[in-house]
């Protein structure tokens, strides 16, 4: 496998040329300027990411990482941890609310073990697993460090090799909204209260173990902010470091690449702290219920498209996600130009000069 520092050079930046390119020509498409918003913004940065100005979204492509978490046994889920097995087959089975989308558009979905507490046989499950489950955070950390750089490198091989024009990020872990919580109060910091909310639904008992357990493994553990493998060995989870590693390598191999809900979103700053450059391939899809989705989003500047009040995970924003991507580029590759529709867009001249469409007050 890659070293962590290959990994990370080989992202680059964005190509500013196509961006240019791509503003350029959605100038001359006949409609007022800005009217298809963040479809607009859409390609220019799908011109960045490909280095073409017109680009299509026809292979597109899940990817679920799988793994237990130790810290179930502090009481922070509702669910036994026996679920974890049977979500990550029936995800290979179209029976879950994420596959289920998948398959309705015609999205291939690819399900990875990487520490399910379980032996699985089933041969649609690619089996990467580091080990059966991770340990209690609230005891000491999660994996080795050296178990966090296989899962990164894990993502990264799995992306980086799985043809598609754009990626999805999803998961599938009874407690990962726990350690995931654990792993955002580490990076920025925050204040566990603000950034742990109630996951798949718990009791009111249930939710203060589970802050209480966060508390105790920021406590124990003592993860580095300023070391994002550091922190996700320490209160992560095999799935959020292979998450990690996914999006780097999706952009690696500058393919944009979708971020789901809360946890998909702090695995997706994970890898932004380790590369920067990471967040120029990043495309958010619904804003999730989460508490503390709101702070990981702020903290890369990015705006989710839909919200829909979802919270299920599993990567069920991606395909969503990817139909708004395929408008986008419907948009820039078919639209006519005012040249093509026979209009003169002389009268557009002075309103290109300023804001000619925000009413004051409600801009």
């Amino acid at each position: 496998m890659k070293s962590l520092d290959m990994m990370l050079a080989a992202i680059q930046p964005p190509d500013w040329a196509a961006m240019d390119a791509a503003r350029a020509h959605q100038t001359r498409l006949a409609k007022p300027p800005g009217s298809l918003g963040r479809l607009e913004d859409l390609s220019v940065q799908l011109a960045g990411i490909t280095g073409q100005v017109h680009n299509r979204m026809d292979k597109k492509h899940l990817l679920v990482f799988a793994s237990d978490n130790g810290v179930v046994a502090e009481g922070v889920s509702s669910a036994p941890q026996s679920v974890t097995l049977q979500q990550t087959l029936n995800l290979t089975r179209a029976k879950t609310g994420a596959a289920v989308l998948a398959r309705h558009f015609g999205c291939r979905i690819t399900v990875c073990d990487v520490g399910v507490n379980a032996d699985i046989r089933d041969a649609a499950v690619v089996g990467r697993k580091i080990a059966r489950g991770t340990q209690n955070i609230a005891c000491g950390p999660a994996m080795s460090r050296e178990q966090a750089l296989t899962a990164i490198a894990t993502g990264f091989t799995l992306a980086a090799e799985t043809d598609a024009d754009v990626l999805g990020i999803g998961e599938m872990g009874i407690g990962n909204t726990t350690t995931s919580s654990a792993v955002l109060a580490a990076l920025l910091p925050a204040d566990v209260e603000a950034v742990t909310g109630r996951g798949g639904g718990i009791t009111d008992e249930s939710f203060e173990k589970k802050k209480a357990a966060i508390r105790r493994a920021i406590a124990v553990n003592q993860p580095d902010r300023q070391d994002p493998v550091d922190v996700l060995s320490k209160v992560g989870g095999f799935d959020l470091a292979a998450m990690c590693g996914a999006f780097l390598g999706s952009a690696a191999t500058r393919r944009p690449v979708v971020i789901d809900g809360f946890i998909s979103a702090v695995a997706a700053l994970c890898a932004c702290r380790l590369a920067p450059l990471t967040r120029a391939y990043l495309v958010p899809s619904h804003a999730s219920y989460e508490i503390g989705y709101r702070l990981a989003m702020d903290a890369m500047d990015l705006q989710p498209m839909l919200l829909l009040g979802m919270r299920l995970g599993e990567g069920s924003g991606c395909p969503l996600a990817f139909q708004v991507l395929e408008g986008a580029c419907a948009i820039i590759n078919d639209m006519a130009t005012f040249e093509q529709a026979g209009i003169d867009d002389g009268y557009l001249d002075e309103i290109r000069q300023g804001d000619q469409f925000t009413v004051p007050g409600r801009g």
